[in-house]
């Protein structure tokens, strides 16, 4: 770990040993990138930066660890968690085979770039992303999008999805949700959404298909999720005569009780990678509308198979797209087949494959 905090630290297995590194400022690696001059010129532009990111800065501290442990494989994830991690093996002149997780398409992340920092990123990944094993990726999209725009070789960028769906997800999906709406229902349909309250998930699109279903018929939406986006998607909400009907809780621990008594959920994204939420919603049974964006829905959903899809943006057709599925829901027990595409159990088969130690786990040159 870069730094020893996060919401999900409490959740990590008793039998896993986290390693706080203590990252500090992201400009405290630079010392030990200038050992090695290919790395300072690859990373450089970005840890000047004011706001680096932090985790920059624990790429010292991982490669020490690297030189003690010795760890058979290492896999990163993040852009900037995958450079530290190819900059931290290259100064250990590490054995280990170095993999990267790529978990959304960076020409999105681009477009979205609203900071230097993204603006610049995609240098150092050109540069140094071709240093390490394989980078996998979480659909084929992010996998054609990142061979395009790096030129790495596709026989170096593995598809495997993430692992969203686990054992005990119907269990947790079984229990109350706490919310009067879903464990208290008088009839009216529930639509869920969830995720960062942040301009990727489109919320102000579903408002707005929310308010056009709503002027038809009675209806509800809850939205999961905390984020800057808060205050205007609450105004937005009263703008639209909406806001008696939609709820916004927070993070919730157990989302799945929500999917599960869900009439509907509902995928506003503007871009994602692979959308875990749209999967597990699926594994909960619940009908799902999606927008087609880049990338994920359309393989999850098998380009509309499992659940209806809709143009990003758009929030008539997403309406649209609502009245019909209320109207017309999938049999019970339908969709929850295309969530065991997903398990935990077949990823990680794929995962281990990857990460068995084999000759050559890299070019580490400096």
């Amino acid at each position: 770990m870069a730094y020893g905090s996060g919401a999900y630290r409490d959740r990590v297995p008793p039998g896993v040993q986290l390693v706080d590194l203590r990252a500090p400022v992201a400009q405290a690696c630079l010392p030990a990138l200038v050992r090695r001059p290919g790395l300072l010129r690859a990373l450089g532009p970005i840890v000047w930066l004011p706001g680096a990111p932090r985790v920059l800065g624990a790429i010292p501290a991982l490669a020490r660890y690297l030189a003690r442990a010795r760890p058979a494989t290492l896999l990163a994830a993040q852009h900037y968690g995958n450079l530290a991690a190819v900059c931290a093996h290259a100064l250990a002149d590490s054995d280990a085979r170095l993999l990267l997780s790529q978990r959304t398409q960076i020409s999105d992340y681009l477009r979205a770039g609203r900071t230097p920092r993204k603006r610049l990123v995609l240098g150092p990944v050109r540069r140094l992303y071709p240093r390490a094993a394989a980078v996998i990726a979480v659909s084929r999209g992010v996998a054609a999008d990142l061979c395009e725009r790096t030129g790495l070789d596709p026989a170096r960028v593995p598809v495997i999805p993430n692992p969203v769906v686990d054992d005990g997800l119907p269990e947790r999906a079984a229990l109350p949700s706490g919310h009067p709406w879903l464990d208290q229902p008088d009839g009216t349909p529930v639509l869920l959404a969830a995720g960062r309250l942040h301009y990727q998930k489109d919320f102000p699109t579903l408002l707005r298909a929310f308010a056009r279903l709503r002027a038809d018929r009675a209806a509800r939406l809850v939205i999961l999720g905390e984020g800057r986006g808060r205050r205007a998607l609450e105004q937005q909400a009263r703008q639209l005569g909406v806001a008696a009907d939609v709820d916004m809780p927070g993070f919730v621990d157990n989302p799945f009780a929500f999917m599960a008594r869900a009439s509907a959920f509902v995928l506003s994204s503007r871009y994602e990678g692979l959308p875990g939420v749209l999967i597990q919603a699926l594994a909960c049974d619940c009908p799902v509308v999606s927008t087609d964006c880049p990338s994920g829905p359309a393989e999850i959903l098998e380009d509309g198979r499992w659940g209806r899809l809709v143009a990003v943006g758009d929030d008539r057709a997403m309406a649209d797209a609502l009245v019909a599925t209320l109207a017309d829901p999938p049999a019970p027990g339908a969709v929850r087949q295309r969530a065991g595409a997903f398990t935990m159990a077949r990823i990680l088969t794929l995962y281990l494959q990857q990460l068995s130690p084999a000759p050559g786990g890299g070019v580490r040159e400096g």
